[in-house]
């Protein structure tokens, strides 16, 4: 898998805004602590849904009233600026990017400690567009080896956005938290239906509806009255 065959499965923005809410719910749920994924709505003017695993892999999503700018970090990836001492991006990376997206490419938390933009996946779709965008002309380096699932570009860190988020999520869960989650529990946060004390107890006993308002608030999902 590389950037263009993620750029071909991903949804719309729209769909792609609330897929990233769900999960930052679900983290809000069962952990509590620092989130694997996050959501925030006060991203300077814009908002952003972040993720990081915290062993050195990330990826954001920034929607604008522009679109939508997808960021991607692997550090294992051959094609990280790390490569080499000057922190160049693999070539072709940005090639097309819309200039609306520019700014992006300056924001401090996505680069290093020079203030060198990171990154081994971008991708991009304007609001009128009716699909998404990576850099024109990438040739990749050869795959890491049969068990690589995130590509040579990292790009499959973003699988879990695609259609299938419920049975990657609970995959997730199963790897990350060990536990065992009910998918209809899933489904029903990926829908955006209302939370309520029966659902988020029966993810996460030790967690109410009422702790979780502020955090929910925050991300923009819905709540049952309480």
């Amino acid at each position: 898998m590389t950037v263009y065959d993620v750029a071909v499965r991903l949804p719309s923005i729209g769909v792609l805004r609330d897929r990233c809410k769900a999960l930052a719910v679900l983290e809000c749920i069962l952990d509590g602590g620092e989130p694997y994924y996050a959501y925030t709505r006060a991203w300077g003017d814009d908002e952003a849904a972040l993720m990081s695993n915290g062993s050195g892999d990330e990826w954001a999503v920034v929607f604008t009233a522009e679109g939508a700018f997808i960021r991607v970090f692997d550090h294992e990836s051959a094609m990280t600026p790390f490569r080499g001492s000057d922190r160049e991006l693999w070539p072709g990376l940005l090639n097309g990017i819309p200039a609306v997206f520019r700014p992006h490419i300056e924001e401090p938390a996505f680069g290093g400690e020079e203030g060198q933009f990171l990154a081994t996946a971008v991708l991009w779709r304007l609001s009128g567009d009716d699909r998404w965008h990576a850099g024109e002309g990438i040739t990749f380096p050869p795959p890491r080896g049969p068990y690589d699932d995130n590509g040579p570009d990292g790009s499959g860190l973003l699988k879990i956005l695609l259609d299938d988020i419920v049975d990657r999520y609970v995959t997730f869960a199963e790897d990350y938290y060990e536990i065992e989650l009910d998918p209809t529990l899933i489904e029903h946060v990926v829908a955006h239906r209302p939370l309520t004390d029966a659902v988020v107890q029966a993810l996460n006993a030790e967690m109410t509806v009422v702790r979780l308002h502020e955090d929910i608030a925050a991300i923009g999902y819905p709540m049952a009255a309480v």
